[in-house]
């Protein structure tokens, strides 16, 4: 193999590898986050409010739904210890994308609540929801801002 045969495979490797190899990295860090994320879900499905608020950073703001905006860890726990101190309340939500860039991402998905209205009948509701993220040091990753709300009906 002469000389110039070597290095033009040697290019060739490395335009097909590293690409494939920074694919299979960038698809598995998108896979964590989607994971971060449905593992918050099943929190709140289980209505455990330290473990939900546990995904947020201290300075997150969230947007909830007819609702003020809330601005830090301990507000945010305020709304969902609400949510949760209705016995009827359930919520869930499916990730549908999961995006990362550098220590930025975000999650979007449909979410699905219920709750006994004011008459006592159900009340379902479907919606959307954004959530942007921040990688943290220890690797894991939490939520900055976070905000859903209801399709119409």
């Amino acid at each position: 193999m002469t000389r110039f045969s070597r290095i033009l495979v040697a290019a060739v490797a490395v335009l097909v590898v590293v690409p494939l190899a920074l694919s299979a990295h960038i698809g598995a860090t998108a896979r964590d986050l989607a994971k971060a994320d449905e593992d918050w879900s099943r929190a709140a499905a289980a209505r455990d409010v330290e473990r939900v608020v546990s995904f947020y950073t201290e300075d997150a703001i969230a947007y909830p739904p007819d609702e003020p905006m809330t601005v830090g860890k301990a507000a945010a726990k305020k709304v969902w210890a609400a949510y949760f101190s209705d016995p009827s309340f359930a919520v869930s939500w499916k990730t549908e994308h999961a995006e990362v860039t550098g220590e930025l991402g975000y999650t979007t998905g449909t979410t699905e609540t219920s709750f006994k209205g004011p008459d006592g009948k159900v009340v379902r509701a479907k919606g959307k929801y954004v959530v942007v993220w921040r990688k943290q040091k220890d690797g894991s990753w939490k939520a900055i801002h976070d905000i859903w709300n209801n399709d119409s009906k």
